[in-house]
C-alpha cells in the first residue's frame, strides 16, 4: 500500500510541536496510532518504520517529546559519530521529560490530526514503553492496544508502572531480549511477573536480542526480534481498534 508522509504542528501550552504524520495514501478510514519515540528522537529509522506500519493500513503519529527544548533534535549512528557529545546532549534532553507532559504531548499530537473519538493503538521503543503503559492506564477507554520494543522505566520511580498493571484492560504485546543489558529483562522484573499472570499481556523473549534491536541499519538490529515484534504488533491493532 502506498503511503504519504509529512511533518506538521500541534499546537501545545509551550507552543508548536512537531508531529510526524503518515497514512495511506489511499481515501479511507484506517486505524490509528500513536508512537512514542525512543531517546535518538525522530529520524530517519522512525520515519521508515511508520512508513512499514502505514503500508499495513494505519494512520500513524509520532509527537516530537523535545519540543521543550529542541525542535526534531535526533541522533543517528553517523551524527554521533561525527560529532560524540550529541550523546550528552541525548541524556540531557530526556531528563527534561515527565510522563504528565510525554502524555500531553500525544493528546495533542491526535488531536492535531483529528482525532477526537475512536480507538488508538500506541507503540513505544525504550523509554516509549512506560509511556505506553501510562496511556493505557490512563484512558483504557481509547488507547485500547499497546506494543513495547525493548522497553525502559517499568519499574522506576516515580509511580512505578509495575505498581498499575491491574488497570491494564487493553491488549498488550511486550518484546525484549536475553542480550540486553542497557535495560535488562531482570531489571523489569517486577513488571513482568505482576503480567505473568494476565491473558490480555504478552512479554516475548528474544534469545540474544538487544536493546534496540528494532532498527535495521543498527549494530543492535536483531531481524528475528523486529520482524516478529512488528508482526506481532499488526496482528495485535487489527483485532483491537
Amino acid at each position: 500500500m502506498e503511503t504519504r508522509q509529512e511533518i506538521i504542528d500541534a499546537e501545545t501550552a509551550a507552543g508548536p510541536m512537531a508531529v510526524l504524520h503518515t497514512l495511506p495514501i489511499a481515501e479511507g478510514t484506517w486505524k490509528r496510532v500513536g508512537i512514542f519515540f525512543d531517546a535518538p528522537g525522530i529520524r530517519d529509522a522512525t520515519e521508515a518504520f511508520c512508513t512499514r506500519l502505514a503500508a499495513e493500513g494505519f494512520e500513524v503519529v509520532v509527537p516530537d517529546l523535545y519540543h521543550r527544548e529542541e525542535r526534531l533534535f535526533h541522533a543517528t549512528p553517523a551524527k554521533r559519530d561525527a560529532d560524540p557529545s550529541i550523546v550528552d546532549r541525548m541524556r540531557a534532553l530526556m531528563g527534561t521529560l515527565t510522563d504528565d507532559g510525554i502524555q500531553q504531548d500525544m493528546d495533542d499530537a491526535t488531536a492535531a490530526v483529528g482525532w477526537t473519538d475512536g480507538p488508538v493503538g500506541c507503540i513505544g521503543f525504550c523509554l516509549g514503553a512506560r509511556a505506553v503503559h501510562r496511556a493505557m492506564v490512563r484512558r483504557p477507554d481509547r488507547f485500547v492496544a499497546g506494543s513495547m520494543f525493548h522497553p525502559s522505566f517499568l519499574t522506576d520511580e516515580p509511580d512505578p508502572p509495575f505498581m498499575s498493571v491491574d488497570r491494564l484492560t487493553g491488549g498488550l504485546h511486550i518484546g525484549i531480549g536475553t542480550a540486553d543489558e542497557v535495560q535488562s529483562i531482570e531489571m523489569h522484573r517486577r513488571y513482568f511477573d505482576a503480567v505473568e499472570s494476565m491473558d490480555n499481556v504478552e512479554v516475548q523473549i528474544f534469545d540474544g536480542a538487544d536493546h534496540g534491536f528494532t532498527w535495521p541499519g543498527y549494530a543492535t538490529y536483531h531481524q528475528e526480534a523486529s520482524d516478529t515484534c512488528f508482526a506481532e504488533t499488526v496482528s495485535l491493532f487489527s483485532a483491537r481498534l
